[in-house]
């Protein structure tokens, strides 16, 4: 069956993007980069674990492959390679870096925004993938004043930081390449958490800024009035300056809706809100939620001379974002109101952004989870020796692939099983186009059907199977209870 290939997966956005498309039953396969503490698969059993446990529901699991887009062929070995080519028809390319600042040419944000959107390029026209989403910013309007629309790209406007040139460039770079099909184009506004939960994994943009307001204000003692934080801070700002807050919900949401209508595809979406946030609105929200009293609007480009500790602290923190604290242009939003009317982005008004700071705040700015979620079984390893099985028989192209098992939850996966006279000799990762049958079942369930304690028949009976059916129950049923019999790794008897 054909896959959509997704990069950036462990980001924020990419962790929505997960989650919205395998619920709508996208067959996903993701990029991933090991880290210090958990291997690929970890990696995205973490984030799917969440998942499960939040929505109270059981996940399928994608296709894994480990990899890197910095590097050529995405880093993939020849088997992932070949798996790629074979499945792979289209590409959603999320993975970017949100760096501000550049120290070279060949380090971030070049690096991953440009080198490495080269990089899936390069990997598509290769694999002759035509399909492909290209996840890239509302800001490559850079200094534009006015309105943007979304059918324009570079039109001379100075850019503001290293992140914006990299972003609009890597833009650049997805629509002059003519082997694809007309490219499907995101921009999203500052993504900030979750509008009803306030979840975020990551602290950039608004977040930055209250998380420094959040550390200077507990760093000095209360004033006479008993105000923490009460410190002189002049903003160099007129307060009426906007910025566009986005929901990583709602961005996922409706880049789902658009990936899975066809009728959408060739189009740039700016993922922006209706009504932007002033600063004022920001200020004050800090003001609320770290009682980061004090600070005065001072107007726009003004100097701000013999600064207090407060203010030398917050300006030597803050000024990354320095670029940011201007007027944003009025972002043109037809095509996205066009495709998905049903999904109003949720307004971002001072109650939402307050309730998101005070989540924040309360659970003390988490990282994300890096404890790797370790199955009860897990079937990457209950599959590997028909993996190498499968590899070392010259003949397994000519197998028949007669049923394919998608396995929900945690340790769960995607595989195809291969036969020849109806005896299983192998495996391969996926759900293959020539399946004859789809077998859904939870990875706990599988465990009971391949450790001999509960018959395919009963588990079928018992409605704990679902069966997509091109084949006969009984001819599943005699190739699926041969698993029991087979000396497969870490099966629990």
């Amino acid at each position: 069956m054909s896959y959509q290939l997704l990069t950036g997966a462990t980001g924020l956005l990419g962790t929505y993007l997960l989650r919205d498309l395998m619920m709508a039953g996208v067959r996903l396969a993701v990029v991933v980069r090991p880290n210090r503490r958990q291997n690929v698969r970890q990696r995205i059993e973490t984030l799917l674990c969440h998942w499960d446990e939040t929505l109270g529901i059981t996940l399928p699991r994608p296709v894994v492959l480990e990899g890197d887009i910095s590097q050529a062929d995405l880093g993939l070995d020849g088997v992932s390679m070949r798996w790629a080519a074979e499945h792979v028809t289209g590409v959603i390319h999320n993975a970017a870096s949100l760096s501000f600042v550049a120290t070279s040419e060949d380090g971030e944000p070049y690096r991953s925004n440009i080198g490495g959107t080269r990089n899936v390029l390069d990997f598509c026209k290769t694999l002759g993938v035509r399909q492909f989403f290209h996840v890239s910013t509302a800001y490559i309007a850079g200094q534009r004043k006015g309105r943007v629309l979304e059918t324009e790209v570079d039109v001379g406007q100075e850019l503001s930081n290293p992140y914006e040139e990299s972003k609009l460039a890597s833009e650049k770079m997805v629509r002059d390449s003519e082997f694809l099909d007309n490219p499907t184009i995101f921009r999203p506004g500052i993504i900030i958490g979750d509008s009803v939960t306030g979840y975020t994994t990551t602290y950039h943009g608004f977040y930055a800024a209250l998380q420094l307001c959040h550390t200077i204000a507990r760093s000095f003692e209360p004033d006479e009035t008993g105000l923490i934080g009460a410190q002189r801070v002049r903003l160099a700002l007129n307060g009426d300056e906007t910025k566009h807050l986005v929901p990583v919900d709602w961005v996922s949401a409706v880049m789902a809706h658009v990936i899975t209508h066809p009728e959408h595809h060739g189009q740039t979406y700016h993922l922006t809100p209706q009504h932007p946030v002033t600063v004022r609105m920001i200020r004050d929200v800090l003001e609320e939620t770290c009682h980061f009293y004090g600070a005065t609007l001072e107007g726009f480009g003004r100097t701000i001379d013999n600064m207090s500790e407060a203010e030398s602290i917050f300006y030597e923190h803050i000024r990354v974002y320095n670029s940011y604290w201007k007027n944003d242009p009025s972002f043109d939003r037809t095509n996205t109101l066009q495709a998905a009317p049903h999904l109003p982005c949720p307004a971002v008004d001072r109650h939402r952004l307050v309730e998101l700071s005070k989540i924040v705040i309360r659970d003390g700015f988490p990282s994300p989870s890096k404890r790797p979620v370790d199955p009860a079984l897990d079937s990457s390893s209950v599959f590997q020796p028909l993996l190498e099985q499968a590899s070392r028989d010259s003949q397994f192209a000519e197998c028949d692939r007669l049923v394919s098992l998608n396995l929900l939850g945690n340790g769960g996966g995607q595989w195809q099983l291969l036969t020849r006279q109806g005896v299983v000799v192998g495996a391969e990762v996926g759900l293959h186009d020539d399946s004859a049958a789809v077998v859904e079942m939870t990875v706990e369930t599988f465990g009971e059907l391949i450790a001999g304690r509960a018959s395919f028949e009963q588990l079928l009976a018992e409605g704990q199977v679902r069966l997509s059916n091109g084949l006969g129950e009984d001819d599943c049923t005699a190739v699926l209870e041969q698993l029991a019999q087979l000396d497969l790794a870490g099966v629990p008897k």
